[in-house]
């Protein structure tokens, strides 16, 4: 059973059981609730989804509410490496959960994230043993072990989407995130960087999510 104990969701808008799931993975010291209103955004660009916005399985350490995947009172590269790495169970359990739940495949997920997600989707999704359709990381940064470089991850699609004046996760890790994909062999990434835009989703944003959905789901 999976550590993630409470999500929010949205029905598909083509009505009937879904064919396909997004997951939208919140930021450190949010919850499912932070995110789920981007589900309406994108129900016209993938119908027959399923949104799921589940809340992350630890109380956030660094704030009185809210929520997190794993703790970032310690920055250092390894110690975040730790945390990725013992919150990706717990993730990966709430997918097949979800995929049995739904008789659905791997092929049929999209998993977004932000800051936080968007480090837990980067890491845990390649790790997969079956590819899921698409990784959409915002305002986030890549974490990784090596893995991706040795050839022993699926290698998704991926959108990457960052603020240029982000003071929260620095505009360096969406390059750092690209050209990690990139030189892993990645062969279809897409990356946007946006001017004006701090630690954040803009409509910018959401258009580059709605057009990476319909690319990715197709019935």
């Amino acid at each position: 059973m999976s550590d993630i104990t409470s999500c929010v969701t949205l029905e598909p808008k083509a009505g009937g059981a879904p064919k396909k799931l997004v997951i939208l993975l919140h930021g450190l010291g949010a919850d499912g609730q932070d995110l789920i209103g981007l589900a309406p955004l994108w129900q016209d660009a993938a119908p027959t989804a399923m949104f799921l916005s589940p809340d992350a399985p630890q109380p956030c350490d660094m704030a009185p509410f809210g929520k997190q995947w794993f703790s970032l009172q310690d920055r250092d590269p390894k110690a975040i490496l730790a945390g990725v790495g013992m919150a990706a169970p717990g993730l990966n359990q709430f997918i097949d959960d979800n995929l049995e739940k739904y008789n659905l495949e791997d092929k049929d997920v999209v998993v977004m994230g932000f800051s936080q997600g968007a480090m837990m989707s980067l890491y845990t999704i390649p790790r997969r043993q079956n590819a899921c359709a698409g990784i959409m990381a915002y305002s986030g940064a890549l974490v990784d072990d090596g893995a991706l470089a040795r050839g022993e991850t699926t290698q998704p699609p991926v959108l990457v989407v960052h603020g240029e004046d982000d003071p929260i996760v620095s505009f360096d890790a969406f390059k750092m995130t690209k050209d990690g994909l990139n030189d892993a062999g990645f062969s279809d990434v897409e990356a946007h960087g946006l001017q004006d835009l701090m630690h954040g989703i803009d409509e910018r944003g959401v258009a580059y999510g709605s057009a990476f959905l319909q690319k990715v789901l197709k019935d």
